[in-house]
């Protein structure tokens, strides 16, 4: 049997540049929160964690009918290291024999169930422990961590994401490439340039 790659999505934010939930943006005849899951649940033998803050009641709402578990982050206003650490504290909880972890934002429209299938591919491929998403000439999300990287996840701090870890031990991580990756929603004018 294939082991089973927890995914958490990343959505606690409170888009303080939009002015609204970007979760719960309509992208293709859902919104941009249900589209990352639905892509994430289409991968094999995933148990999947949705991490929510600032308008957890909303996001909640939903994602009712995914087969997504949502958690919320008493602490997201502290910064994207404490989703990150509820997240993978979570899955561990229900799944203790997990030993790869995806980490993926709700606000990345273009993102695929091939692209997550490709972070894990890689991982089988190169042994390597870390695989980041690989677009503008930088290393992001959707990011696979094996098993022995999750302390360092769970001793981020602040505003430290992934890519702390990833420069930290740059020699151990591959990439796929995300050739849209770079676009994300922070502001109503992304929003309009997306959907134009």
């Amino acid at each position: 049997m294939k082991d089973k790659i927890g995914i958490v999505i990343l959505a606690a934010g409170n888009s303080s540049r939009l002015g609204k939930p970007k979760q719960l943006l309509s992208y293709k005849n859902t919104t941009l929160l249900k589209n990352t899951i639905l892509q994430a649940s289409l991968v094999e033998n995933t148990a999947i964690i949705v991490v929510t803050g600032a308008n957890h009641e909303l996001a909640e709402r939903e994602i009712t009918a995914s087969k997504a578990t949502v958690i919320f982050n008493p602490d997201w206003q502290s910064g994207m290291s404490t989703s990150i650490s509820k997240g993978l504290t979570e899955i561990l909880r229900l799944y203790p024999e997990i030993e790869k972890c995806i980490f993926s934002v709700c606000d990345q429209p273009f993102v695929t169930t091939a692209i997550f299938e490709n972070l894990i591919h890689e991982h089988h491929t190169t042994n390597n422990g870390i695989v980041a998403s690989a677009y503008s000439e930088t290393l992001g999300t959707p990011v696979l961590f094996h098993k022995k990287y999750f302390n360092e996840l769970l001793n981020l701090k602040g505003q430290e994401g992934a890519k702390k870890i990833i420069n930290k031990f740059y020699d151990d991580t591959a990439s796929i490439s995300f050739e849209k990756g770079n676009i994300d929603i922070d502001t109503e004018e992304d929003y309009l340039k997306l959907i134009s």
